[in-house]
C-alpha cells in the first residue's frame, strides 16, 4: 500500500529583514511556510542598526522599547519566551528632561511619582493639568487601540461608530485641533507643552501640524519603557537566531533587482546577482514607496500610489559615539529642549535644518543591570527634514561641522562634555538614510502624520496583487518598533486568511464539479 507524500510547504519570500521582516518571518514559519528572508545590508535589523566603537557596537537607530506585550506574543509564535532570548529591564525613569534655564524634570513609570515630580517642577495647577491630560490620553489609547492599531484594515466607518458610541471621545480627540493647540489648552507651563509636543516627532511629525489625536502616543510610553540589555540590536539578533533554529533561510547582502509578476501574481524575486527565487507568497517589508516608484520593477509600480503623493515624514541626524561623559547625571533616555519651542518646527516644516534644535541623548549603558563602564556608548538624535525628491541622495557630502558645533555648544551650555569629543565621522544624516533604504528619501517614518486622517492613508497589508503583501513602518499601523512589529502580524494574518479562503473556494469548486459530473 502506498502513501501519498505530504505536499511541499508554501514558499514565502520576505524582502527586508528589519523588525517587520523578521516578525513576519516568525509568524509565517510558525504557520508552516518555507521562508526566505532577504536583506540588502550585511546584517539584519534595518533601522535597528549599529556602528562599531572601542566600547562595542553602538545603536544608531531606535532606542525606546514600549508595548512589551507585542514582543512577548511574537516570540510565543515559535514556542519561545522573550525572556529566554533577551534581557529587558523596565525603567523606573521614563525620561529625563532638561531646559536651557536649568530646570529639569523626570517622568516615571509610577504615575503618582510623575504627578509629584510635576508638582515640584511647576506647581499644583500643573500637576492637576497633567492628571487630566493623562486621563484624556488614556481614554484615547484605550478607545483606538483595538479598532485602529490592532486590526489590519481599519475603516473610517468603524472608527466613527466607536466615537458615536462613546461621545466623550469627541472632545478628547479635539478633531479640529493640532497637537500644539491641544497642549496650549491643556498646560499653562510652556515647558510641559514643549515636552508633550515632542511625541509628534516619534512618528516624524511636528506638533504644529500633527492632529491632537497623536497625544495618545504618550500613553504607549506611560505604560512602560524597557531597555534591551546590550542595546536594541540584541532584539533583532535574537529574532535572527530564533529563525535560524527553525529553518528560515536568511540571505544578507541580497539586493533585490525586481519582482516578477505572472498572470497577475508575484511569481519570483530577482536578485542583482542574477538569482531567481520563486515564491507562492511575497512580503515587501521595506518602504512601500520603493514599489510605487518602480524601484523594484515596473510590475509593481501601481502599488501604494499614495506614497508618491503624500509628503514625507521628518528624518534625523544621528550621532553615535563612545566617550567618557562629564556633567549632569544622565538617565538612559534624556531630552534637551531648545529655548525656542516654535523655531525648530518652523525650520523643519520649511525643509531646513533647525538653527537651534532640541536633541535627544540615549546613554546606552545607563539604566542597565550594571554600573556604566568608564567609556560609555551614546546616541544623539536631532530632527531633520527628509531629502527632497529633486535632490538625489548621491548629490554629494554635506558639511556636518556647523551642526555638530551647534550641538556641542548647546551641550556645553547644559554642562555636558564628552572625552573624546565626537566627530562628524560618527554622524548618519538623512541622505545616508536615503541610500540605505531605497526610495525612502531618508524619511525614517514613511508618510507625514500631519492631518486628521493621515493614519488612515497609509498603505495596508494587502495590495492589488493578490499574493503580495506589505509590512513595515511605512505601512499601517505606522512607524516605531512596536507598530512595525504589529504590521507584520497584520500581513501574516492576511496571508493566512487569504490562504484559507482560497482553499475553501477550491474545495467548493471541486465539490460543484463532482456533483455535475
Amino acid at each position: 500500500m502506498t502513501h501519498a507524500s505530504a505536499p511541499a510547504p508554501l514558499r514565502a519570500v520576505i524582502i527586508g529583514a528589519g523588525i517587520a521582516g523578521l516578525a513576519c518571518a516568525v509568524r509565517l514559519r510558525a504557520a508552516g511556510y518555507a521562508v526566505t528572508l532577504l536583506e540588502r545590508h550585511d546584517a539584519v535589523g534595518g533601522k535597528i542598526r549599529t556602528i562599531p566603537s572601542p566600547a562595542g557596537p553602538i545603536d544608531a537607530g531606535p532606542t525606546v522599547l514600549t508595548m512589551r506585550h507585542v514582543f512577548d506574543d511574537l516570540f510565543a509564535q515559535l514556542g519561545a519566551s522573550l525572556d529566554d532570548h533577551v534581557t529587558l529591564i523596565k525603567q523606573d525613569t521614563l525620561a529625563r528632561h532638561f531646559w536651557p534655564d536649568g530646570s529639569q524634570l523626570d517622568l516615571y513609570a509610577d504615575h503618582e511619582r510623575s504627578i509629584g515630580a510635576i508638582r515640584a517642577f511647576a506647581g499644583a495647577k500643573a500637576a492637576a493639568q497633567f492628571t487630566r491630560f493623562c486621563a484624556r490620553t488614556r481614554s484615547l489609547f484605550s478607545a483606538f487601540d483595538a479598532p485602529m492599531m490592532q486590526i489590519a484594515d481599519p475603516r473610517i466607518t468603524t472608527l466613527a461608530a466607536k466615537v458615536l458610541a462613546q461621545p466623550a471621545l469627541i472632545p478628547a480627540m479635539a478633531p479640529l485641533s493640532t497637537l500644539r493647540g491641544l497642549l496650549q489648552r491643556s498646560f499653562d507651563d510652556p515647558r510641559l507643552r514643549q515636552l508633550f509636543g515632542r511625541y509628534a516627532t516619534y512618528v516624524g511629525g511636528s506638533p504644529t501640524h500633527a492632529p491632537a489625536l497623536l497625544s495618545l502616543i504618550w500613553q504607549a510610553e506611560a505604560q512602560g519603557v524597557w531597555v534591551v540589555e546590550g542595546g536594541m540590536h540584541k532584539l533583532t539578533q535574537a529574532l535572527a537566531a530564533l529563525l535560524d533554529q527553525h529553518g528560515v533561510e536568511t540571505r544578507t547582502g541580497a539586493h533585490v533587482d525586481r519582482i516578477e509578476v505572472q498572470q497577475g501574481r508575484a511569481s519570483a524575486v530577482h536578485l542583482s546577482g542574477g538569482a531567481r527565487l520563486p515564491c507562492d507568497v511575497l512580503v515587501h517589508a521595506g518602504d512601500p514607496r520603493a514599489l510605487a516608484t518602480g524601484a523594484l520593477g515596473p510590475s509593481t509600480a501601481h502599488l501604494a500610489p499614495q506614497t508618491t503623493r503624500a509628503k514625507r515624514s521628518f528624518s534625523a541626524r544621528v550621532l553615535s559615539f563612545a566617550a567618557t561623559p562629564h556633567g549632569p547625571d544622565l538617565a538612559h533616555h534624556n531630552v534637551f529642549f531648545a529655548a525656542d519651542a516654535e523655531a525648530e518646527f518652523r525650520d523643519l516644516m520649511a525643509g531646513r535644518i533647525p538653527a537651534t534644535p532640541s536633541f535627544y541623548i540615549c546613554a546606552l549603558d545607563r539604566g542597565q543591570t550594571s554600573t556604566p563602564p568608564p567609556l560609555e556608548r551614546f546616541e544623539i538624535i536631532t530632527n531633520a527634514p527628509a531629502t527632497a525628491a529633486d535632490n538625489p541622495p548621491d548629490s554629494g557630502p554635506e558639511d556636518l561641522s556647523p551642526w555638530l558645533h551647534q550641538i556641542t555648544q548647546q551641550m556645553t551650555q547644559a554642562g555636558i562634555t564628552f572625552s573624546p569629543t565626537p566627530t562628524t565621522d560618527a554622524v548618519t544624516p538623512p541622505h545616508v538614510f536615503a541610500q540605505m533604504f531605497p526610495a525612502s528619501l531618508g524619511a525614517l517614518y514613511g508618510q507625514t502624520p500631519h492631518g486628521l486622517t493621515a493614519a488612515l492613508n497609509r498603505p495596508r497589508a494587502r495590495t492589488q496583487i493578490p499574493n503580495l503583501y506589505l509590512a513595515g513602518g511605512g505601512t499601517h499601523p505606522g512607524a516605531g518598533v512596536p507598530m512595525a512589529t504589529l504590521s507584520a502580524r497584520h500581513a501574516a494574518e492576511a496571508i493566512l486568511n487569504d490562504q484559507t479562503s482560497t482553499s475553501m473556494s477550491a474545495r467548493t469548486a471541486m465539490r460543484g464539479g463532482m456533483s455535475t459530473a
